[in-house]
């Protein structure tokens, strides 16, 4: 029997938010009111369980409803995706009998915001070490110290996710992480970029933000781990993100063809430009790359839920996932503005926003080089040392 998806998102809701879009582009500001309708459609309760009050979504149910909310405003699927991404990560750990966090999913019930404060300027080790500074205290809880870059949410955020490095534990040098509040933290007004800008992830500075005994959940050793937090994490993050990144495109494709049955051409007598052979092809191009993008997002977040057998070949799958995903939807969008015109360069128009919005996708972890090294891996085995 066919699957019912679930679905939390309206179109009425949607088109609201889409409208709203090219404001927050313009004026550089967060989307407020998208969030607060966002909030009262229980959508920021997406994978908080049902018996807390929230909607028990899966992460494919989730992934696909990302799709649709990146159409219709890629920067607030983006700002959202953080929230998603942690109250994500503790459904999965949650589920699979781990309560170390089931903390985040009772707050995120009663309303709390949750931010993803990891990224570090000149960090390329990402989530296997950090400049952040750790410090234990008598109670077991810690104090951070450090600046985390890329914090979306950043004017709404009430607990933040994040981590550090405590060199000084009983056990050698561990990364410490933990749930922080707005105590002890600033936000810097930094956030002016090419796109994606009503997310507005400025940097947040913690000069002693602290996280209470029970909100620590994991002092790990630096560098890969097979700790279940870590696949928890890149499953939910990097399939979250691959949605956004595929909403973009699914968007794209819609301009463009729309704008083909619009343009009529003077060299062949008239005809809309969907007649012609040339733009029928890269039409098919964007749409052939398009399908692809979604089958495997919604695939792969299916293999996470019903946990299939990927064993050591997971983390190349996620990772991959990332590249192929971003990589797609800036090829859907570069084809859709080929078949628009020139007057779709306009700094106005939304294909112009979604190709600004889509360059961010270069940005995330994974990385093209590191996505690169770990799939070369687990293909031909580790570099000789």
């Amino acid at each position: 029997m066919p699957r019912t998806l679930r679905t939390l998102l309206t179109d009425d809701l949607l088109a609201r938010i889409h409208d709203r879009a090219p404001t927050h582009d313009r004026q550089n500001t967060f989307p407020e009111q998208d969030l607060a309708e966002l909030a009262e459609a229980g959508y920021l309760r997406a994978f908080v369980p049902e018996d807390l009050g929230g909607a028990g979504l899966t992460l494919e149910e989730v992934a696909r409803e990302q799709v649709r909310l990146a159409a219709a405003a890629p920067a607030t699927a983006l700002a959202i995706n953080m929230h998603l991404v942690v109250t994500g990560l503790a459904a999965q750990l949650v589920g699979r009998g781990d309560d170390s966090v089931a903390f985040i999913l009772r707050e995120a019930a009663a309303g709390e915001v949750f931010a993803f404060g990891n990224s570090e300027a000149g960090n390329d080790l990402v989530m296997f070490g950090s400049r952040t500074r750790a410090e234990r205290q008598d109670d077991g809880g810690y104090r951070f110290f450090g600046t985390k870059i890329f914090t979306s949410l950043s004017p709404v955020w009430t607990r933040l996710a994040t981590f550090g490095l405590d060199e000084g534990h009983t056990d050698g040098p561990r990364l410490v992480h933990a749930v922080v509040g707005r105590e002890g933290t600033t936000t810097k007004d930094d956030w002016d970029t090419l796109g994606m800008r009503g997310t507005q992830s400025a940097s947040t500075v913690l000069d002693g933000a602290s996280a209470r005994p029970e909100h620590v959940y994991r002092a790990l050793p630096p560098g890969p781990s097979a700790d279940p937090f870590v696949f928890a994490l890149f499953s939910v993050f990097e399939i979250l993100l691959g949605a956004v990144y595929t909403g973009i495109g699914r968007r794209a494709l819609e301009l463009g063809a729309e704008a083909t049955r619009r343009r009529r051409s003077f060299k062949y007598d008239g005809r809309t430009y969907d007649q012609d052979p040339d733009i029928r092809w890269k039409v098919a191009d964007a749409a052939l790359a398009q399908d692809g993008a979604e089958l495997q997002v919604f695939a792969l977040a299916r293999d996470v839920d019903e946990r299939a057998p990927h064993g050591s070949r997971w983390f190349a799958q996620l990772v991959g996932l990332k590249i192929r995903a971003t990589e797609s939807a800036r090829e859907v969008v570069d084809l859709a503005l080929r078949v628009s015109g020139g007057g779709g360069y306009s700094s106005g128009s939304e294909l112009i926003r979604l190709y600004r919005d889509v360059l961010a996708g270069i940005y995330h972890p994974s990385d093209d080089e590191s996505a690169h090294a770990t799939v070369a891996t687990s293909v031909l085995g580790p570099l000789a040392e």
